[in-house]
């Protein structure tokens, strides 16, 4: 399958490309990036020297359409939708994966993003989580890959929201990423000197992807769904760990609800349950698709933890298992990897 990368140029762009080269069926045949057009990716990301030589192009659609069967769009929010759109037009199924496809209702993605141009797109759109969608993400043109922090908190909840066990209001979730979340291009906030040494909390209660749980939680359980988010940067690179606290409203036992957990993620290729009392790290899935997922339950109220790398199944890993259900390829193709440790 050849395969193109739109924006390849930041980290998720490179994640892409560092799981694709390893990857049997996919042949990276184009990628695009404006501030770099004319270098090869290896000057880029020197990472890469004799492992890929290929240039960086302007991002024309007309052209790089005809160098590849499916795309990865890996632009910013707002950016996404016109080389989307032009792909389609084009005959060409794509991953996008910034947030322009992934809430259904336009007003509230105004609310977050600014105006929509294509909102008959967000109809026909796939939201790109397999352990939920996987029987429509076979048959899409189009998958609006999740954000990283609603992979990790709707994985987390997922079970409790099929089960009837989640309440309409009163979770609240404690989130941790690492830096690499902001993107490439340098800020502020994300300089060395103010990141290094401390924990900032921000948009608290009001991060745009509080929709995009609340949508995809709101749809598991038959009800809407309100969480009350907390997000936090920390001086890691790589990494999120999210800290779900749930009131059950009455006693569940802990036997009770592993059994939930592992009916529910039995065989999902890149769920792992751990055992009672054990709680994930974001150390143990550095690099690879895996959501740790650990659950302790206080009488009635259930704490649940789960960790993902930001870049890979908050991101990159996850778009590739997209692209694997697309074209017919077992779920797991080239993502069988080994966290990076220590």
């Amino acid at each position: 399958m050849k395969v193109g990368i739109i924006g390849a140029s930041g980290y998720t762009g490179y994640e892409l490309l560092r799981l694709l080269l390893s990857h049997p069926e996919g042949e990276i045949t184009v990628l695009t990036a404006e501030r770099h057009a004319g270098k090869e990716i290896s000057e880029v990301f020197p990472g890469l020297s004799r492992l890929l030589d290929l240039p960086l192009i302007p991002l024309r659609p007309e052209k790089v359409a005809e160098e590849a069967d499916l795309f990865f769009v890996a632009l910013p929010h707002g950016a996404s939708m016109e080389t989307v759109k032009a792909l389609l037009e084009r005959g060409k199924r794509v991953i996008d994966l910034s947030a322009d496809f992934r809430l259904k209702d336009p007003s509230t993605y105004g609310k977050y993003y600014g105006p929509h141009r294509f909102p008959e797109l967000l109809q026909e759109a796939v939201y790109g989580l397999p352990e939920v969608h996987r029987d429509l993400i076979r048959r899409a043109r189009l998958v609006a890959n999740p954000g990283c922090y609603p992979t990790g908190v709707i994985l987390g909840l997922l079970p409790l929201a099929e089960e009837g066990l989640l309440p309409s209001k009163g979770v609240v979730v404690d989130a941790k990423s690492g830096v690499s979340g902001a993107g490439r291009n340098p800020t502020e906030k994300t300089h060395f000197p103010e990141v290094a040494e401390a924990i900032w909390p921000y948009n608290v209660g009001t991060h745009r992807h509080i929709p995009e749980m609340e949508q995809e939680l709101s749809l598991l359980a038959g009800e809407q769904i309100r969480v009350l988010f907390a997000p936090h940067l920390v001086p890691m690179n790589r990494g999120i760990l999210s800290t779900i606290y749930v009131p059950l409203g009455k006693e569940i036992s802990p036997d009770e609800i592993h059994r939930i957990y592992r009916h529910r993620y039995g065989g999902e290729p890149f769920i792992r349950l751990l055992p009672p009392g054990v709680l994930p790290s974001t150390s143990q899935v550095r690099g690879t698709n895996y959501c740790d997922i650990g659950v302790q339950c206080f009488e009635e109220q259930l704490v649940v933890v789960t960790a993902i790398d930001n870049l890979t199944k908050g991101a990159s890993g996850q778009a590739i298992q997209n692209m694997n259900l697309m074209i017919g390829l077992p779920e797991a193709t080239g993502l069988l990897s080994t966290p990076l440790f220590p």
